[in-house]
């Protein structure tokens, strides 16, 4: 068979705010209802082609705004996502800044997590169906590389590379946790890209962070001393700059090679531990998106 006939278009999923997918010549646009075997996803999907890319824009909280950081149901965002064709994701969050380096309005394309929450569903594997996927690099270095000469042209202020703490929340963290944080060597702190980016490792779907500071977290001697519109005023400076990388990226993805070089579309080639006789065909049947290229689903 021809490589050729093996190939699979890219399909760039965006993550983020309703600043982000309100999007200038998003042609055929059109909000999509997508069922998912996990529930209900955060909302409809916003589908559309930019500039020849067919994208998806997914607004992590839902429209509006009503739900928290541990009430999104990231196993059916993700899943909703796959099932859209989705090849890569592009995932844009506000977090607060663990580092001196990193002021408001910095964005960090991060390479690694810390993962403290505990209130979420991190796996699509459950009982009847275990797997084990390596998350040892858990975003794409390819897409990363990508996004990092799309921030450089715009002239955004950003770090390649850097540590994200996720936290539980809703609340924020103390200011011991906060300087804690900081002796592990974090340098953003958020509540949403876990298990978002474990969840998309084990989807195969190429994963990149990008991570907007908006404030310095409690450790900094200045964190008391800002006001909400000096907050409000970075958020939506950041939202502009987050469009401007969205619209940057359709050139940037037209010749992506497929499966990536990074491993990100083959996390699961040696991942199924539980033999095919002990699989749970419920759970095989609602896998058929997330990992039907290795089920046969």
């Amino acid at each position: 068979m021809d490589m050729a006939d093996d190939y699979v278009k890219p399909v760039l999923g965006v993550i983020g705010g309703s600043g982000v997918y309100d999007i200038d010549g998003l042609e055929n646009a059109r909000w999509e209802t997508v069922e998912s075997s996990f529930g209900a996803p955060s909302d409809q999907l916003l589908c559309g082609t930019l500039d020849g890319l067919d994208m998806v824009f997914l607004p992590r909280h839902g429209r509006g705004h009503p739900l928290p950081p541990s009430g999104i149901n990231y196993r059916a965002n993700i899943d909703a996502l796959k099932r859209k064709g989705v090849t890569e994701i592009l995932s844009v969050s506000a977090v607060g800044s663990l580092h001196e380096s990193l002021p408001p309005g910095t964005f960090v394309i991060v390479d690694q997590f810390i993962d403290r929450t505990f209130d979420r569903e991190k796996s699509f594997f459950t009982k009847g169906l275990v797997a084990h996927v390596g998350m040892a690099h858990p975003v794409s270095a390819w897409l990363g590389d990508r996004v990092e000469n799309a921030l450089a042209e715009l002239d955004i202020p950003f770090k390649r590379g850097g540590t994200y703490l996720a936290m539980e929340g809703p609340q924020f963290s103390t200011l011991a946790e906060s300087n804690l944080y900081r002796q592990w060597g974090c340098h953003v702190i958020g509540m949403t890209n876990m298990p978002e980016a474990k969840l998309a490792r084990e989807a195969e779907i190429a994963y990149c962070t990008v991570a907007m500071v908006t404030d310095f977290d409690c450790w900094h001697p200045d964190h008391d001393h800002v006001t909400v519109d000096a907050i409000v005023k970075v958020l939506l400076d950041n939202a502009d700059k987050a469009r401007a990388l969205v619209k940057a990226m359709p050139d940037r993805l037209k010749d992506r090679p497929y499966p990536l070089p990074d491993g990100s579309h083959r996390s699961l080639d040696n991942a199924l531990i539980t033999h095919p006789s002990q699989r749970d065909p419920a759970l095989v049947k609602a896998l058929s998106a997330v990992a039907g290229r290795v089920l046969g689903a």
